[in-house]
């Protein structure tokens, strides 16, 4: 580990947290570093790996500024459903993983209803349905978001990749370590997180 970064940069790079998509949004052109080109002649637009873990010890102090349960964590994306449900779990938060069921937060008479006070969203495209109904209601939205997203609505982002079952463990691992560590004056380490917790198991594994 760096003395200025969370995990090495050759750990992102293990865990493909900086592979992006071919094509890249306005929005997201201040977090990427360089296009690579593929034998094949495809453009991957690759993430800042030192803006990405500035961004994961951002979003896990803004995270601490909430109760826990009153934060939802929510993955349709199939690989960031384990994850997503690791971390929640990990710090005691709300999560909903899979289908998110319309009116959730805006439809009190639903079953399913909840009032978070924040959101936090594994890909802004994939769970439209609770970011449109995260602004309805008036809540602090933050994404991990990938070459291609865009930031509208967004209120804290987390340039990552998104897409990669390895990339997503990684970032949702290092999130739950880092407000873990800032809770309360913990005094857990790093070692001690890794010993309780092996990044691998947070990997979806379908």
């Amino acid at each position: 580990m760096t003395d200025s970064m969370l995990v090495s940069h050759e750990t992102y790079e293990e865990h493909n947290v900086h592979v992006g998509t071919e094509q890249k949004s306005a929005d997201m052109k201040q977090f990427l570093n360089k296009e690579f080109r593929e034998a094949e002649g495809k453009g991957l637009y690759y993430h800042d790996l030192q803006q990405t873990d500035a961004r994961i010890q951002i979003v896990s102090k803004f995270l601490n500024q909430y109760q826990p349960d009153r934060i939802l964590v929510v993955s349709a994306r199939q690989y960031g459903q384990r994850p997503a449900r690791m971390f929640a779990q990990a710090i005691g938060a709300t999560q909903i993983v899979g289908r998110f069921i319309p009116g959730t937060l805006t439809n009190p008479r639903l079953h399913t209803y909840i009032e978070p006070e924040l959101i936090v969203v594994t890909d802004p495209q994939a769970d439209q349905q609770s970011l449109s109904e995260a602004v309805s209601s008036g809540l602090p939205v933050v994404a991990i978001c990938d070459a291609n997203n865009n930031l509208r609505n967004v209120d804290l982002c987390l340039p990552a990749n998104n897409k990669g079952r390895r990339s997503l463990a990684l970032v949702y691992w290092l999130l739950a370590r880092e407000v873990l560590k800032a809770k309360d004056g913990s005094t857990m380490d790093d070692d001690t997180w890794a010993t309780m917790q092996d990044v691998n198991d947070w990997e979806s594994t379908f």
